[in-house]
């Protein structure tokens, strides 16, 4: 996954938890040295000699750590995820052990890009769309109620991906309340989706978000 901009400047990378160490210590490297740890159930911010610093969100948390060692530790142990990837046209849902996909169930739906027509047409189109939109949330729904929620007791997280207004519409749905209720916070961004995007996000559940700013 490459860098994106992260919100108040820098940058932020997702980094495999078997990577987590030596990547702290090539950040020391590159910036004379650490100078300070702060830690909390959340978050683990370290401080470079040059002002530079790297903040890693703590996973599965909230979870107290007190030092870049725990927060390795507390990321490299193994763990049963759940994954819900949705978008308009398409969802992908399974069980992911350690990073590898176990039980899943991947759909895609037709639904129509906007038209530039205007008038009557158009009106016809969106409401054509809409319906399109809304017989795949339907069936994404249906198989998070069948595949997912009867494993929630299984799972040691949940991991959404995919299109935020698409999840919140599924948020709505009563069915699927408990496994909303233990959501991670962080929505993967990913493709359309598929049982190849569904594997590369079972790898990328497990990882640790540091953001990287500049002294």
């Amino acid at each position: 996954m490459k860098p994106r901009e992260a919100a108040g400047g820098g940058r932020t990378v997702e980094v495999p938890p078997e990577r987590l160490a030596g990547f702290f210590a090539r950040f020391a490297e590159r910036h004379d040295g650490i100078t300070g740890t702060e830690a909390t159930p959340h978050e683990v911010r370290v401080s470079a000699a040059d002002g530079a610093t790297a903040t890693a969100t703590v996973p599965f948390g909230p979870f107290l750590v007190l030092s870049v060692e725990d927060l390795v530790e507390h990321a490299l142990r193994p763990r049963t995820i759940a994954l819900l990837l949705v978008r308009r046209g398409g969802h992908s849902v399974g069980i992911a052990r350690d990073g590898r996909i176990e039980v899943s169930r991947t759909d895609r739906h037709l639904v129509q890009g906007r038209s530039a027509a205007g008038g009557w047409s158009q009106q016809r189109f969106a409401r054509r769309r809409a319906g399109q939109a809304r017989h795949a949330l339907q069936d994404a729904a249906k198989d998070v109620f069948e595949v997912l929620v009867p494993r929630l007791s299984e799972v040691d997280a949940v991991v959404l991906g995919g299109d935020r207004r698409a999840l919140g519409e599924l948020r709505e749905d009563r069915r699927l309340a408990p496994l909303f209720a233990r959501a991670e916070p962080r929505v993967l961004d990913v493709g359309e989706p598929s049982r190849a995007v569904l594997e590369e996000a079972a790898v990328r559940a497990l990882s640790v978000q540091v953001t990287l700013r500049d002294g």
